[in-house]
């Protein structure tokens, strides 16, 4: 591995600690020493040093210490948002208004992801054994969806190799493509919508709950490797894709209850998909083949949303993207406070720092996947491959 390219935060994914490899011989330490003096006064040594310097100062500040207090109260409004929501369902029964108790478990259902996403990147628990068990729980039984599945996905691929073509899953073809190569080998009606994805792109968050639901069932099946408690999640997770449009059907009846549970299906994936999608898309895209250094690599690739606290609120403080992917195991609730340290610390070294509004991020996506589904962009012409090609 290019020492360059070598992650130096904290591993991306939980398991990543619990795996333990055999001692180096004494051949291989000389061979590794001796590579790494070579090193030495190279810009590849430097931008490795650079991500240390940026660590050693947000150590001292003592932002990647946990907050036990903050979470026992996102837990505890997380209780209380389900008590109220299951009251609504239950009290209001057979009526049209149910669509807004949809609404609300959508939301809900949404808050209660991104606290399995920090549990997930160890920003709650010291305990890895006890940040899974809580990530399984919520994610199979109270979201439904598997959580081995999603972590190989977003920690071991995503959050090792953004944007990076056939590594990172969440840039590969589906309904949408993201590369001009991907778009000309579509024909017929698919080679049409990928001339016009752009503006299916928010329709399609309608579906983006389904898709979570879907493929988490099929790793499941599938028995995917990740996934080591196979049986708990697939039990976790029937509960709660078959209990809960019973429990709505039950409440309110089978007209009623069925498009309850198909409005709570969009608002989820709306919102679920909103709070992902403008920090990635639209930015840069490399080659596997290129290598890039920890710092860039995650803040090249990524996109703030500004808005503050309040949209902090509303993306599970992933609006602040480029910090929580140099500090994954941040808490998420710090996020902001060591954003001033890293825009500066950019600045300071020459490196692009992109933040833009909500709203301004959908129109750079739409007119990227428009750009792209028509053949005419190439993603990986760009400063960031013709920078790093060589590494």
């Amino acid at each position: 591995m290019n020492p360059s390219d070598r992650m130096t935060s904290e591993p991306t994914s939980p398991t990543a600690t619990e795996l333990s490899a055999p001692a180096p011989d004494r051949a291989t330490r000389a061979a590794v020493l001796e590579r790494r003096r070579a090193k030495r006064g190279t810009a590849e040594q430097e931008f490795t040093s650079d991500f240390s310097a940026l660590m050693a100062q947000v150590k001292e500040a003592g932002l990647l210490a946990r907050r036990p207090g903050w979470n026992t109260l996102r837990f505890v409004l997380l209780g209380l948002g389900y008590v109220a929501s299951f009251a609504m369902l239950f009290l209001i029964g057979e009526s049209w208004w149910q669509m807004a108790t949809a609404v609300v478990f959508g939301a809900l259902f949404t808050q209660t992801a991104y606290v399995a996403h920090d549990a997930a990147h160890r920003q709650i628990f010291t305990s890895g054994k006890v940040g899974e068990w809580v990530s399984t729980i919520i994610g199979n039984l109270f979201i439904g969806l598997s959580y081995g599945w999603w972590l190989k996905k977003h920690n071991a691929l995503h959050h090792a190799n953004p944007n990076k073509a056939g590594v990172d899953g969440d840039i590969a073809p589906g309904a949408l493509v993201f590369t001009p190569e991907d778009a000309r080998e579509r024909t017929g009606l698919a080679k049409w919508f990928a001339a016009r994805q752009g503006w299916f792109f928010l329709p399609l968050l309608t579906l983006a709950g389904l898709q979570l639901h879907v493929e988490s069932v099929k790793a499941i099946v599938r028995g995917q490797s990740s996934i080591k408690r196979r049986w708990i999640e697939g039990v976790f997770i029937g509960i709660r894709l078959i209990g809960f449009p019973a429990l709505a059907i039950w409440a309110a009846g089978p007209l009623i209850g069925s498009a309850f549970f198909l409005v709570q299906l969009a608002v989820f994936g709306v919102h679920m998909g909103g709070s992902f999608a403008p920090n990635h898309k639209g930015q840069p895209i490399v080659p596997k083949d290129v290598k890039i250094d920890f710092l860039r690599r995650q803040t090249l690739m990524s996109r703030n949303i500004s808005g503050g606290r309040f949209m902090g609120f509303l993306m599970g403080g992933l609006n602040y993207q480029i910090e929580h992917h140099l500090f994954p195991s941040m808490p998420s609730v710090n996020l902001h406070r060591v954003q001033p340290m890293v825009r500066e610390y950019c600045r300071q070294k020459d490196i692009t720092y992109t933040e833009t509004t909500l709203l301004e991020s959908y129109k750079i996506i739409i007119a990227y996947l428009n750009r792209v589904g028509l053949g005419e962009a190439d993603p990986f012409d760009c400063p960031v491959t013709a920078q790093f090609r060589s590494r």
